[in-house]
């Protein structure tokens, strides 16, 4: 997913509410304390959290849209610390992946069945599961959606029942990959009616980053590496063996999660543990920035939300620096559960490693385990913002003074020629030129990353108020769209909100109307209905027309 996207067919915009069933007799502060680590995979405390879980699906079948012809499966368990439970399911109809299936079960600590999100209420049935329209032409269609200058293009068909756009239909989820002109991979999924093969919605398949910075950005930083055969390598044992490698300037040819080729990521070593010289021209300085960003998004979560690792079960990602030829991308993959970044073209952006790039393409990953908010229309724009939110919250936690925490996104890699000083502004987002300050009923129409613009712009004013202030040196000013003051309630509360609502409250289809209740829940269950950071959330929220 991308600080600045590549040209490309615009996404087909799509606006879907989550709804929310509700058990009777809840009181107003149904789930109050705040998210712990997720239990272990396969702990008795999970498989105990999960059979609740079941048993209360089975007893609100009627209610939850649960039939005898659906399939789950659990992708996340997140255990509170007064012991309430959020056990977060993937459903199949017929044996076929559901897209909108996806919902969150609440449980007391008691294990008595609280609620349930989901992002899509009703049965899941379809008429047929057998598709009018052939899979080889939903792979000719995804593969014309690379446009006409990709090569060595291929695609590859699985057929969905998507639940997410209106009433469920049997769709084809078709992911075409190839290459750009320079060698570089370019991938796009398309979602067609598998009856009419009209589409549904398309989206970006790389989440990627672009970036410029014609030196490194963190100065001297500590480091965890590994001893072996007389010298360190760079993978850190104490953050789940987290490694850089080097590209070797290659790159991969995929489509979906297969690659017929993957550049390398040989692991950097080093005779003295003391890594890189600050410049460009020895390899492994973009290593050290890249692991120390993988380390500080690490310790962020465990830290501050209790996550262990971007999936939240201790194990590490990797990173690929030098990737590609004067590559002005960096992205997150799950596919390999990995970060790769290129070097820049020395004239917009430079090497892409900054810290915030960092936290924001590893927040991805992290989106990817919890509420998988789809990559189009305002879902997609919410999952830009979580990670511009969270990469943003990064750099505040890094406290480092050689790159100082700010509200702007890609400051340190950005250069002249890229003609502003940063990707984006969360204080005023259109000052980029595209992004939304304030909601409108149009704005899952524009590309994600400016339809972002407006939870941005919430967060800037519940973590720092309306109008002008000055952090770290740096001079904000932000109006709010309906005339009002806001006060803010500061940067951890900010962070706090966010992500338990990520975490526990969205799903896949998650819009901005129910953003504000998903973070109201979260208030709600930080600090009481009745608080001032509960207020300070709906008035931050109304100040950008999300009402």
């Amino acid at each position: 997913m991308t600080f600045r996207l590549r040209t490309t067919a615009a996404a087909v915009a799509v606006v879907v509410a989550a709804t929310t069933f509700t058990a009777a007799a809840l009181p107003g502060s149904a789930f109050a304390a705040p998210a712990a680590a997720p239990a272990p995979a396969g702990s008795a405390a999970t498989a105990a959290a999960v059979g609740q879980a079941d048993a209360a699906l089975n007893a609100n079948a009627a209610e939850l849209g649960v039939t005898a012809q659906q399939g789950r499966t659990v992708r996340d368990v997140v255990t509170d610390a007064d012991g309430t439970r959020h056990v977060r399911y993937d459903r199949t109809y017929a044996g076929l992946p559901v897209l909108g299936g996806d919902l969150v079960v609440h449980l007391s600590p008691g294990g008595a069945f609280r609620g349930a999100d989901q992002a899509a209420s009703g049965d899941l049935a379809v008429p047929t599961t057998r598709p009018a329209v052939p899979a080889a032409t939903a792979r000719a269609q995804a593969v014309r959606a690379l446009g006409g200058s990709a090569r060595q293009a291929d695609a590859k068909a699985e057929l969905v029942v998507d639940a997410l756009h209106g009433a469920p239909r049997l769709a084809w989820q078709t992911t075409a990959a190839g290459q750009d002109y320079l060698g570089n991979p370019v991938a796009r999924t398309v979602l067609s009616d598998a009856a009419t093969g009209a589409v549904i919605a398309a989206w970006d398949a790389i989440e990627t980053a672009t970036g410029d910075g014609a030196s490194l950005y963190s100065g001297t930083v500590p480091l965890e590496t590994t001893a072996a055969s007389g010298s360190f390598q760079l993978k850190d044992p104490t953050r789940g063996n987290t490694y850089t490698g080097d590209a070797q300037n290659k790159t991969d040819l995929c489509f979906g999660t297969i690659c017929f080729s993957r550049a390398p990521a040989v692991l950097f070593t080093d005779a003295d543990n003391h890594w890189g010289t600050g410049a460009t021209a020895d390899r492994s300085t973009a290593a050290v920035d890249a692991q120390y960003g993988t380390n500080t998004t690490w310790d962020y979560y465990k830290n501050v939300h209790g996550r262990s690792g971007i999936g939240g079960d201790g194990k590490g990602s990797y990173n690929r620096v030098h990737y590609g030829s004067n590559y002005n991308n960096a992205f997150w993959q799950d596919s390999c559960f990995c970060m790769t970044y290129g070097d820049g073209d020395g004239t917009t952006f430079g090497p892409l490693v900054s810290l915030d790039v960092a936290g924001h393409e590893m927040s991805h990953g992290v989106t990817s385990r919890t509420a998988k908010l789809v990559y189009s229309g305002e879902s997609g724009g919410l999952n830009e913002a979580t990670s511009d939110i969270m990469g943003t919250l990064v750099e505040f936690y890094a406290a480092n003074p050689s790159d100082p925490g700010d509200y702007l996104i890609g400051e340190e890699i950005v250069k002249s020629g890229f003609g502003k000083a940063a990707l984006r502004f969360m204080d005023q987002p259109s000052k980029d030129g595209k992004s939304a300050d304030c909601w409108s009923s149009g704005v899952g129409n524009l590309d994600v990353h400016y339809s972002s613009g407006v939870a941005n712009h919430f967060a800037f004013l519940l973590a720092q108020g309306s109008g002008a202030s000055t952090v770290n040196g740096v001079q904000y000013n932000s109006p709010t769209c309906n005339g009002s003051t806001v006060t803010g309630i500061g940067r951890d509360k900010l962070g706090a909100v966010w992500y338990r609502a990520l975490s526990v409250y969205m799903t896949s289809g998650t819009n901005y109307a129910a953003a504000r209740t998903a973070t109201l829940k979260a208030a709600t269950d930080l600090y009481g209905a009745g608080s001032a950071e509960y207020a300070a959330v709906a008035a931050a929220w109304s100040a950008v027309a999300v009402n």
